[in-house]
């Protein structure tokens, strides 16, 4: 059975995150977005776990789904769809490797609550796993890695976004230049890394060294919704077994969904703060400093595949999963409006194309364009044909700045 996970969220008590994200909230936009199994995210912090427990129960399958008692009436005929939840966490470690500092994001995934619980007690006594949703911790991530398998022999440890400059395993601010380097004896263990905003899985295969690694891509959703703006394809069993096994094997993991890379905040190199934007090129003809001010320039995700791959660009290897490239529908509303994607015009509209067409992904992917023009106007489904072809104009994104992406020249508008 085909189906969309997305398994990288975090919960209202995460640092920058909305208040709405709890079970129920998370549950709904599942569903309008066509989302069928979601992560829980942070399931090392205290409060969250206890509400887990609370408003959780086991599917019987390594997966929970949501009390009857705290499920909605708000989900319209068209989207409504059974929705599967995976315990999973994102933890920040910090900790000096090879005489450098190291900051490495790491994701957690666990089957059930008792693995949940014991992980979160063994992270306990390393450091605080009370104040944030994404516990910081003075810990290697080889270590953190050593502690899921030791309290969770089933769990699957996965490098979070692995390629943002300061907080990642190949970051070029703080991270590694190969796995090995990071995981030592363990990287045998990794089997798949989350490719982040900035990169999309073409960029990641020009490193043979992941040729064997599942390219997977998940929201890092910090509010409803923005869960499902990069998200995975599945085709196996809805259970946390089979689909670790498609992580671990490819096998039954038929691609991801995500953004275009450009529009991530890291894609390029530049700094902000003096509205600097490079390309690799351009970087290193500077020195890697800002003509502005003089400061060096964080260094984006372009820059640093480059730097360590071993293949050309437009490198294809036989076999692998596929991607699509997607612009979220209320952010092609918003462009069609020409009006704010968080005003009322373009909330109404979006609410009615999917009590019209169905969930997001649906009308984003597969609702044949001619039923989407009826269902809308020509410009939407003008706009969509084109996300759909990837003809898009895109300011890239930098030094945690996103880019800015176009569907529509003015003077192409006027010929839709």
């Amino acid at each position: 059975m085909s189906f969309i996970a997305d398994l990288h969220i975090h919960s209202k008590y995460s640092r920058a995150t909305s208040k709405e994200m709890s079970p129920g909230s998370i549950w709904k936009w599942a569903q309008l977005k066509g989302i069928t199994v979601i992560g829980t995210g942070d399931f090392t912090h205290p409060e969250w776990l206890k509400e887990l427990q609370e408003k959780l129960e086991p599917a019987g399958n390594g997966l929970f789904r949501l009390k009857k008692h705290f499920q909605g009436d708000e989900v319209p005929g068209s989207c409504r769809a059974d929705v599967s939840f995976m315990l999973s966490a994102e933890i920040s470690c910090i900790y000096k490797k090879n005489d450098r500092t190291r900051k490495v994001h790491s994701l957690l995934f666990v089957p059930d609550f008792i693995d949940a619980v014991n992980i979160s007690s063994a992270l306990s006594k390393i450091g605080n796993i009370k104040s944030d949703g994404r516990p910081i911790l003075g810990l290697d991530a080889k270590e953190l890695l050593k502690i899921a398998q030791q309290e969770s022999p089933e769990s699957l440890y996965v490098p979070a976004h692995a390629w943002t400059p300061h907080f990642s395993v190949f970051g070029a601010a703080s991270g590694f230049d190969s796995l090995e380097e990071c995981f030592d004896e363990l990287t045998p263990s990794i089997h798949a890394i989350e490719t982040g905003l900035s990169s999309d899985p073409p960029m990641n295969r020009r490193l043979s060294a992941l040729d064997d690694i599942t390219l997977i891509s998940n929201s890092d959703a910090h509010s409803p919704a923005k869960t499902g703006r990069e998200a995975n394809i599945f085709d196996t069993d809805i259970s946390y077994a089979s689909m670790m096994d498609a992580l671990k094997t490819r096998k039954g993991f038929k691609g991801t969904i995500e953004f275009f890379p450009e529009e991530g905040k890291y894609h390029y190199d530049g700094h902000r703060a003096c509205s600097t934007s490079f390309k690799p090129k351009e970087t290193i003809s500077h020195n890697y400093l800002c003509p502005v001010c003089g400061k060096k320039v964080t260094v984006g995700v372009m820059h640093r595949v480059k730097k360590l791959a071993d293949r050309e660009e437009g490198y294809k290897r036989e076999g692998e999963p596929g991607f699509h490239s997607i612009i979220p529908l209320a952010e092609i509303i918003s462009e069609t409006l020409k009006v704010g994607v968080n005003s009322k015009k373009v909330q109404n509209a979006y609410h009615e194309l999917l009590n019209s067409l169905g969930n997001e992904f649906r009308i984003l992917m597969d609702i044949p364009l001619s039923d989407i023009e009826k269902a809308s106007s020509p410009i939407l489904r003008e706009a969509i044909a084109r996300v759909r072809k990837g003809d898009v104009h895109i300011a890239p994104g930098y030094d945690g700045e996103y880019g800015k992406i176009k569907i529509f020249q003015e003077e192409e508008r006027r010929t839709v």
